[in-house]
């Protein structure tokens, strides 16, 4: 296995669960514009990773959605308003990101999202996001192509202090995003929904470099990073903050 020393990190799905909450609203849309239409896993695995222009016109072609992609964006965001600062870390997430952050791993977010949503969706989450060295989104300067492009995952590296490309792992939920990392030269931990990973990745693993259903079970050793430490009473706490780290 490749020898690691930089980690990036998607954020939907990847690290909290607001891909719950983008399926629920949307479903709730097309509920309403296209009654009877259900919002599948083929056609959710194509957006997801995608910035919104590219995510809404799928959406719109897949439904004949009666609304322009601004419309459809302005009403889904309004609704996810109220819902995403409630987006919960998945499990294993701070466990690995504060034991990380404890080794003096750089690690940076590259996500899909404006900043704005960012900043919505991390509102409640600062113990989380506030580990991490970059925080990269998809509008930022610079930015020109989302996933499967690698822009993002290039602008982390440099914010990272390029590394070389080969030292860096990815990790990912969406085969878009899993495409990008590979895109830029990286190696890729692709860690699906499990719908996700039955419609497109039994037997498959898309060129990643490690396929795994939580990242609870992602072992750092393999990537020659530091061993998660384990006490008597479990894995190390998932209730760290960034002050336990101003040592």
């Amino acid at each position: 296995m490749p020898h690691i020393t930089h980690c990036i990190f998607d954020m939907d799905g990847l690290l909290i669960d607001t891909e719950r909450i983008y399926t629920e609203v949307t479903q709730e849309i097309l509920d309403k514009y296209v009654p009877g239409a259900t919002f599948t896993w083929d056609i959710k695995s194509q957006m997801m990773g995608a910035n919104n222009d590219v995510a809404s016109k799928i959406l719109i072609d897949a439904f004949n959605l009666p609304l322009t992609s601004a419309e459809y964006l302005k009403l889904s965001a309004e609704i996810q308003e109220d819902r995403f600062p409630d987006a919960q870390p998945l499990p294993g997430v701070m466990r690995l990101i504060a034991h990380l952050k404890r080794h003096k791993i750089p690690i940076a977010v590259a996500t899909s999202s404006t900043r704005a949503k960012f900043l919505l969706k991390s509102s409640k989450n600062a113990d989380l996001f506030s580990l991490f060295d970059h925080i990269i989104c998809g509008d930022d300067e610079g930015i020109r192509n989302g996933k499967p492009a690698p822009d993002l995952f290039l602008a982390a590296r440099d914010r990272l202090g390029a590394p070389p490309a080969g030292n860096c792992l990815v990790f990912e939920d969406a085969i878009n995003g899993v495409q990008a990392g590979l895109a830029a030269g990286m190696h890729v931990c692709w860690v699906p929904d499990p719908r996700m990973f039955e419609l497109h990745g039994a037997g498959k693993d898309h060129g990643a470099t490690l396929v795994l259903d939580s990242l609870e079970h992602f072992n750092p050793e393999q990537f020659a990073l530091p061993a998660l430490t384990v006490t008597a009473e479990g894995p190390q706490s998932e209730t760290i903050g960034a002050a336990d780290f101003e040592k």
